[in-house]
């Protein structure tokens, strides 16, 4: 459940900013039908940072609803504040979601022992399965491998979102770790060489509009059929690239929105709709290719 095309689940909101059910059973639906391996509800991508707990928590188990047990829900339960996200993980305890991904403590800027101590005092809370998230140019700082070797050695941490695009992260990590701890890509725009040099698969934004291109590209490049996985790549990269000219999640729920997944694009300030020069771009790629079977 933990390889190939894990999709960082976009939250969908209606024109008033509150969450919309039907379009998050339509978002689901399409995974399923698509055969993502798992969705992550409410990490970065699903604006955790602008949903109160209320929400952030109903999501998730409206996720799993309406997943019906046809897919894995990863929640998202970072925060910056280590009593808070251990508050959140405690939560869903006994709620059925595969694991949790936390992301490393933003704006506070801790230490390497600081991050230890963090991801540490979060997996002796609970016994759900934990997948660490790294992602420094949004956080302000970084989890480095010897830290996420330290962490690995926890019975329930079990694997790293690694966002850095920093390719040689790959074999530094692999090398000082137990092979079954899983190195999943956090960047869509390097994912396939992250796993032609020994990843697992990555948790995508790009998928939300293009699962069905993801999920082949992952599994193609999981059986080193790189050849054919590149080309598929090859045509995704604009997309990959385009999809970050704004901060996410603005440009993939306005795509989301242009295809049909979702009735609104809305998004929570302090992040504002899409500009005209963006919706240009991506709306030109999607006119020249058949991304989306909604």
């Amino acid at each position: 459940m933990f390889k190939g095309s894990i999709v960082a689940l976009i939250t969908p909101m209606d024109n008033k900013g509150n969450i919309c059910h039907k379009s998050l059973k339509k978002l689901i639906n399409y995974h399923i039908r698509n055969n993502t391996s798992a969705i992550v509800s409410v990490g970065t991508t699903g604006e955790s940072s602008t949903l109160n707990p209320e929400e952030h928590f109903k999501v998730v188990m409206l996720s799993l609803d309406f997943s019906d047990g046809n897919i894995p829900i990863i929640a998202g339960t970072g925060a910056n504040a280590t009593a808070e996200s251990i508050l959140l993980t405690k939560k869903f305890e006994k709620s059925g979601i595969a694991a949790c991904l936390s992301v490393t403590p933003y704006y506070n800027r801790p230490t390497q022992e600081g991050l230890y101590q963090h991801f540490k005092a979060i997996s002796e809370s609970t016994n759900l399965l934990q997948i660490l998230y790294n992602v420094p140019m949004r956080t302000g700082c970084d989890l480095l491998p010897n830290t996420i070797s330290k962490l690995s050695i926890l019975d329930n941490i079990i694997g790293v979102k690694e966002a850095t695009g920093d390719l040689s992260r790959v074999h530094k990590i692999k090398s000082i770790v137990d092979k079954n701890f899983l190195l999943i890509s956090g960047d869509d725009a390097t994912a396939l060489d992250f796993i032609q040099l020994g990843g697992q698969g990555v948790i995508s934004v790009t998928a939300n509009i293009a699962a069905k291109q993801m999920v082949k590209m992952c599994s193609l490049a999981l059986n080193n059929q790189f050849k054919e996985a590149r080309s598929i790549n090859e045509k995704l990269m604009y997309l990959h690239k385009s999809l970050f000219i704004e901060p996410n999640p603005v440009p993939v729920k306005w795509a989301a929105k242009k295809l049909g997944l979702i009735k609104d694009a809305f998004v929570r300030l302090p992040l504002t709709s899409i500009s005209k020069k963006t919706r240009f771009i991506i709306e030109k790629y999607i006119q020249k290719n058949i991304i989306c079977n909604v």
